[in-house]
């Protein structure tokens, strides 16, 4: 078991940007239109903006302001699927024989996103970028306590999930549609997040991710919520 404080949230879905968006949301959740819907980014220079993904875009949406105003703090990413829609242009490419772009290549790689925030942000902190299964929410909250344990003042934790390209939609069904989660997480016992093994012949996968569950938590007051994924049981609970 594991506790902590979690002291700021932000998420980000097209047409869902603040708290107040969310919270109608977790009230009767549906089926985000994607679309081609894009975050603000223009807090950051124009040439960092052009290099970035909608992946990457959401993540810094999300991260940004939980950092403003605080010293350096380490991070920690989790993707399941990470890149998907820059690397298939790519195969696309291959696929044509057309030239791979090193630019584009160097991007798609699953750490680029931590990568680019270290050099935008000038953080020199730990960072982690972690292809986790299904509860890679509580995989990323799992690592994110251990920094704390061992000194960490907080820690930024970034969920997110593009939507895949339609090729990959008869083996991704788990992104209902794009999607970020940021928490800042800190020291403290407001939350508890342990795991216990659950029945795998019993599993079924939630309507909705991890870190969307989370999201109608934080907003809903909940004070649990157990999320599974196979055979692993993880659960939330805040103290009262």
């Amino acid at each position: 078991m594991i506790q902590f404080d979690i002291d700021q949230w932000q998420a980000w879905a097209p047409g869902l940007a603040s708290v107040a968006d969310w919270a109608i949301w977790a009230r009767e959740p549906y089926r985000v239109q994607p679309g081609d819907e894009m975050p603000d980014v223009t807090f950051l220079p124009a040439m960092q903006r052009r290099r970035l993904s909608r992946l990457a875009r959401m993540a810094f949406t999300v991260a940004t302001p939980l950092a403003e105003g605080k010293p350096p703090l380490p991070l920690v990413y989790a993707s399941r699927h990470g890149e998907t829609p820059r690397t298939y242009a790519i195969l696309e490419d291959l696929a044509h024989e057309e030239p791979m772009s090193p630019t584009q290549f160097s991007l798609s790689v699953h750490n680029a996103i931590i990568g680019l925030w270290s050099i935008q942000r000038g953080d020199t902190s730990e960072m982690t970028a972690l292809a986790a299964e299904g509860d890679g929410l509580e995989h990323a909250v799992l690592e994110a306590g251990l920094l704390l344990a061992e000194g960490a003042p907080g820690v930024l934790v970034v969920i997110a999930e593009d939507q895949p390209p339609a090729a990959y939609e008869p083996w991704v069904s788990d992104v209902p549609f794009p999607y970020a989660l940021g928490l800042l997480l800190t020291p403290g016992d407001r939350w508890r997040l342990s795991l216990e093994a659950g029945d795998p012949s019993r599993h079924e996968p939630g309507q909705w991710p991890h870190a969307l569950e989370l999201i109608r938590t934080l907003v809903t007051g909940q004070p649990r919520r157990a999320h599974q994924w196979k055979g692993r049981r993880w659960n939330w609970q805040q103290a009262h």
